[in-house]
């Protein structure tokens, strides 16, 4: 069983890239999440205790992970905590790893840009002439549904707003932006 848990807290070390038995990509970084509090009494901050979290982003998530993530970094990450038991000859312990579902830059600390990412099966930019590994400034999936089409979330184009766009789905209606 794992619960779902939400994290603010600095990268410690370099992220290492892994691969999955079938050679998916793994990003593993570990991530220190402390408490800082005000004493009132002396006027200055105080750092409290700190945790440590082995974090594993895989898939499309571990190969942005490695490309955009470095030490020190400041992140907000959501995923599945699992604590698993370990001993060795000298001691035992426990270790609080999480499977990353979703991470993104504090930007409270500073700034970032982003960029998305091309679909691989994406068949659209290649009738446009784009090379399929090229960002694009396509068709965003609308939340709540799956994929386009009969049945799934609808899209909101870049060329929505000049009437080419496809249709927004709201309420059971169909209309164009």
């Amino acid at each position: 069983m794992s619960d779902h848990i939400t994290l603010v807290g600095n990268i410690v070390g370099e992220l290492e890239q892994r691969s999955t038995r079938g050679g998916g990509p793994i990003a593993a970084f570990r991530i220190a999440v402390g408490e800082r509090r005000l004493d009132r009494e002396r006027g200055e901050w105080v750092d409290g205790h700190t945790n440590y979290y082995n974090v594993s982003a895989f898939g499309d998530l571990g190969a942005h992970a490695l490309h955009s993530l470095r030490k020190g970094q400041r992140v907000v990450l959501a995923g599945r905590l699992r604590l698993r038991e370990w001993e060795n000859e000298a001691k035992r312990g426990v270790s609080a790893d999480v499977v990353a579902d979703a991470i993104g830059h504090d930007l409270r600390w500073g700034t970032t840009r982003f960029e998305k990412a091309a679909r691989s099966s994406d068949s659209s930019a290649a009738a446009n002439g784009q090379d399929a590994d090229e960002p694009t400034d396509e068709a965003w999936a609308l939340p709540g549904g799956g994929d386009e089409g009969a049945g799934g979330a609808e899209t909101v184009g870049a060329e929505a707003g000049a009437g080419g766009g496809a249709p927004l789905s709201v309420a059971g209606e169909s209309r164009p932006f």
